[in-house]
C-alpha cells in the first residue's frame, strides 16, 4: 500500500514512522521542508513539495491522511485536495475535528464521488510505540480501502480500530472520549491535592500513585502518568495552574446540552479548566462585594 500523510507535527510524523515500520509506503508534505526532508532520510518517507506534487506521486484509487490542527487549516487543505483528486479517491481527516464539519466535509466530497473517512485519533505522543486507539467513520468500502494502514497504525491488527459508523461517526466518538478524558483527569487531580492538604500525615504523593497502579479499581493509564509525573516533582511550583481547553470538551458539553442530557461530571471539568484561565477573577470580585453589601463582610483589597 502506498499512502500520503499531510502535516507532519508530533502526531503526524510518528504516525508515518509507524506506518513505516509495518511496511507502508508513505508520501508526506508539511509547510517545513526541513520536517520532510528529516522523515525520507530518517525512514524513507517520498517528499513532496505540496498537495499537487503528493497527489501525483499517488496511485489510484489515492489515500490520503489530513493530520492537521482542526478548523481553517484542515478546512483549507480539504479544499484543495477536493480540486486534485478524482473519483474512487479517499481522504482521512484524523485531526479533533468537530464531527457536524466532518458530515459536511464528507457530503461535500462525495458530490466529487471522493470519499471521505473521519479518523478519531488517540495515543498521543504515545502513540508510535503502543499504537493508535483509531475510531473511524465512513462507508463499508472506504474503510476496506484504508483497513492496511488501520491495522498497522492500530495497537494489533485485531484490535484498537474500529468502524464505529457512518462519516462524523469516528469524531463524534473521539469528542465522547475527550470529554471523559476531562472528566477522569480532574478527578484524579482533586484526589491528589486532597491527599497532600493532610498536611499532618506528610502523604508521599509519588508512593501512593505508584501503590494505586497495582490491583486498584482507580488504576488507569492517566494514573500511570500521574505516578510517574509524581516520582520528579510533587511540589510543581515551576508549573502555572493554567489548564487550556482544546475544544472537545466544549462540544460534549454543548451537545449534552442539544441531547437534554445531565453531564455533570463532564461539564464542571470543563467549568474548572474555565476557572483555571481567568487572570481578572471579575465574578470573583463581584462576589466579595456582594457580601459586603448585605452583610458587611471584609473586602481583601490588593
Amino acid at each position: 500500500m502506498r499512502m500520503a500523510m499531510v502535516g507532519l507535527g508530533k502526531m503526524g510524523a510518528n504516525m508515518v514512522r509507524r506506518l513505516r515500520r509495518g511496511g507502508i509506503e508513505v508520501v508526506g508534505y508539511d509547510r517545513s521542508r526541513e520536517v520532510v526532508d528529516a522523515l525520507a532520510r530518517e525512514d524513507g518517507m517520498v517528499a513532496a513539495d505540496g498537495l499537487a506534487d503528493l497527489v501525483a506521486k499517488l496511485p489510484a484509487p489515492r489515500v490520503v491522511w489530513v493530520m492537521l490542527p482542526a478548523g481553517e487549516i484542515t478546512e483549507a487543505c480539504l479544499g484543495e485536495l477536493h480540486d486534485l483528486l478524482s473519483k474512487g479517491d479517499l481522504v482521512i481527516d484524523g485531526g479533533n475535528t468537530n464531527y457536524h464539519d466532518s458530515q459536511r466535509r464528507g457530503a461535500w466530497l462525495a458530490e466529487q464521488g471522493i470519499e471521505f473517512v473521519d479518523a478519531g485519533t488517540s495515543g498521543g505522543v504515545w502513540g508510535l510505540e503502543n499504537g493508535y486507539c483509531l475510531m473511524v467513520g465512513g462507508s463499508a468500502a472506504a474503510i476496506e480501502l484504508l483497513a492496511p494502514a488501520l491495522k498497522v497504525l492500530a495497537p494489533s491488527h485485531d484490535y484498537g480500530w474500529a468502524h464505529v459508523g457512518p462519516i462524523g461517526a469516528g469524531h463524534f466518538t473521539k469528542m465522547v472520549h475527550n470529554g471523559i478524558e476531562y472528566g477522569m483527569m480532574q478527578a484524579i487531580a482533586e484526589g491528589f491535592a486532597l491527599l497532600r492538604g493532610k498536611q499532618e500525615f506528610n502523604l508521599d504523593l509519588a508512593q501512593i500513585g505508584e501503590l494505586w497502579k497495582h490491583g486498584s479499581v482507580v488504576r488507569s493509564w492517566l494514573l500511570d502518568l500521574t505516578a510517574d509525573a509524581l516520582q520528579n516533582d510533587q511540589q510543581l511550583e515551576n508549573i502555572k495552574p493554567i489548564v487550556p481547553d482544546s475544544g472537545e470538551g466544549r462540544w460534549t458539553a454543548i451537545e449534552a446540552i442539544d441531547q437534554g442530557q445531565a453531564l455533570p461530571v463532564i461539564s464542571m471539568s470543563l467549568a474548572m479548566r474555565f476557572a483555571s484561565q481567568d487572570q481578572h477573577g471579575y465574578a470573583n470580585r463581584l462576589l466579595s462585594m456582594m457580601r459586603n453589601a448585605f452583610g458587611g463582610h471584609a473586602v481583601a483589597k490588593k
